[in-house]
């Protein structure tokens, strides 16, 4: 009897390449919450149709053959519409595609785009298969170059925060994103000389969520990065301030669509 041949899997993340992550993965029900993502995220939609919801609450209906680009800190969900829907994620480090893969000195612009070309598709494709198949950083970041070349027809999803407004909150941001205790509302709102409901309201038109939905979602995306270097889950869950580890998974599990164990393998 033939042995049974093991799964692909979900996640691909490498200790020897930390700078980048990736996902391939199929979907039937909705389950994403508003998230944001630490990286440059740039997502390829293989099959079937999604709902994209941007920090503008504005729905966005992405097809087979689309590849979005999600600047870092961005929000966003996306879920299936009708059915199946397969899709990959690749997720790079800022500093690391301006220094290995923008070449030209110049960032992708900071609103989320969505790209309509099959070669851009294709291009992409390739790039996140070479991860999976371990061809190496040097081979991952030519053939994101080029399918960074290959770019075709832009269309802007979301525009960019309000900047003056994101540079006044950052105490606050800074604050919720690393304090394990639970913070006051009124004095986060004192840090920065606004009323408690001035405060909700300047961060949810900063970011797209409330200060404690905003706190929720760095706490995963911190506890991603220590998910990826090697961190027990009961450890991460405890470091990061959840109540216990059933409060962890239930929180990581709604941002992320996946389980600690999931995504830790």
């Amino acid at each position: 009897m033939d042995a049974p041949v093991a799964a692909a899997p979900e996640f691909w993340h490498d200790p020897g390449f930390p700078e980048v992550e990736s996902r391939r993965s199929a979907r039937e029900n909705s389950c994403y919450r508003s998230h944001t993502h630490d990286r440059f995220a740039i997502g390829i939609i293989d099959e079937g149709r999604s709902e994209f919801v941007g920090r503008s609450g504005t729905p966005v209906i992405l097809e087979a053959g689309d590849v979005v680009f999600i600047p870092a800190g961005q929000l966003h969900q996306c879920n299936p519409v009708g059915g199946r829907w397969v899709y990959q994620m690749m997720l790079a480090d800022e500093t690391w595609l301006r220094d290995q893969v923008w070449t030209d000195g110049e960032s992708i612009s900071a609103a989320i785009q969505v790209h309509r070309s099959e070669k851009t598709r294709e291009a992409f494709d390739v790039a996140n298969a070479a991860l999976y198949a371990g061809e190496g950083r040097e081979t991952f970041a030519g053939l994101l170059r080029r399918a960074f070349c290959l770019a075709g027809t832009t269309e802007v999803l979301e525009p960019t925060p309000d900047a003056v407004v994101a540079q006044r909150l950052r105490p606050v941001l800074r604050l919720l994103a690393e304090q394990v205790g639970d913070p006051r509302v009124d004095e986060l709102a004192a840090m920065v000389g606004m009323s408690r409901f001035q405060l909700i309201r300047a961060v949810r038109s900063a970011t797209g969520l409330t200060p404690i939905a905003w706190r929720n979602d760095a706490r995963v995306v911190r506890a991603r990065a220590l998910l990826r270097g090697g961190e027990p889950i009961a450890s991460v869950a405890h470091v990061l301030g959840f109540a216990d580890q059933s409060h962890f998974h239930r929180v990581f599990r709604a941002h992320v669509a996946a389980t600690p164990g999931r995504y830790r393998r």
